[in-house]
């Protein structure tokens, strides 16, 4: 039939309609990716992110597992307005003043920053973010100090202290106190009450560290602290060498205010609040001692009861 082409028929029934520029728009894409303080997802599933690591391994309970173990001999930052002004004071060792961004700045912070630069002290001013993981998620208030890893004494060099300065030792030594709070807290005790030094054991037991810092008032700068590898081993020397030991237990019949050896060369062994002094550490005593208080207190806090002890000891040597 004349006029009609062989094959298949057009489908095509008029003009294609355009797309207006949507199809050319669509692939031009939406511009650069915002960095990543703009994305304002970014924060909230690193952080997410982050407490998925930090809890991971410990079976859905409460506990946080660290993501690494601090170095002992890595440097450590004390956090807070006073804890950091008081260390200053007190010439604590320190190789940097951490200042948040946009920080309130008050009459701590002012002196602070002058006692840093009067002192050579590097001064950082770092993000809040920052802070918050330099000082462990502790109450900074805006001001972190960096201290040096601490230069423990040997146990013979607290009795060459007392010696040196023609006195009757006394020196403090900690069975089982883990808490580094407690440690800070007795060194300002032993401070005030004349002691020569503190003893600890080398392991499981309360170290130097950042919040010993905080709470001793920045008496540790002042106060040495010894470590023993041994610490029954210790207390048998010191006995060789003429000083007395007493160790606080709850149990004793004899409280520390009648210790008739207050004035002798003396160590006072504070043991944990839970389980008291430790079966060889009280075998090496030469006399228990207890603080009397009401039934309705089973015990004190290592720190307060140090506190007592060592005022009863002074109280007795100024007689």
């Amino acid at each position: 039939m004349a006029g009609r082409a062989s094959g298949k028929p057009s489908k095509k029934q008029g003009p294609a309609k355009g797309s207006g520029g949507k199809v050319r728009r669509s692939l031009e894409g939406k511009g650069a990716t915002p960095p990543a303080h703009m994305r304002h997802w970014y924060k909230d599933k690193a952080r997410a992110e982050r407490i998925e690591r930090e809890a991971r391994g410990g079976g859905g309970s409460s506990s946080r597992a660290p993501s690494r173990t601090r170095r002992e001999d890595a440097p450590e930052v004390i956090g807070g307005r006073n804890p950091v002004v008081e260390a200053l004071r007190a010439g604590v060792p320190a190789n940097a003043l951490y200042v948040a961004q946009r920080v309130d700045n008050d009459d701590r912070v002012r002196e602070a920053i002058k006692i840093a630069a009067d002192r050579g002290i590097a001064l950082l001013e770092v993000s809040r973010d920052k802070l918050d993981r330099l000082t462990e998620s502790t109450v900074h208030q805006g001001l972190g100090l960096q201290v040096p890893p601490y230069d423990y004494a040997h146990p013979e060099q607290l009795v060459e202290r007392a010696r040196d300065a023609a006195e009757v030792p006394l020196i403090v030594a900690l069975d089982g106190v883990t808490d580094p709070r407690n440690l800070g807290a007795i060194a300002r005790s032993a401070t005030a009450f004349g002691a020569h030094g503190l003893l600890v054991p080398s392991r499981r037991s309360a170290g130097v560290t950042a919040g010993a810092w905080k709470t001793s008032a920045g008496t540790l700068a002042t106060l040495p602290v010894a470590r023993a590898s041994n610490l029954t081993q210790t207390l048998q020397a010191y006995r060789e060498e003429g000083l007395f030991v007493v160790g606080l237990d709850g149990t004793a019949t004899v409280d520390i205010a009648d210790v008739e050896l207050a004035t002798e060369p003396l160590v006072v062994v504070v043991g944990s609040e839970g389980k008291g002094l430790s079966r060889l550490v009280r075998e090496a005593c030469d006399q228990i001692a207890r603080i009397p208080m009401n039934a309705a207190a089973e015990s004190l806090n290592a720190g307060v009861a140090a506190g007592i002890a060592l005022y009863e000891v002074a109280r007795h040597r100024r007689r």
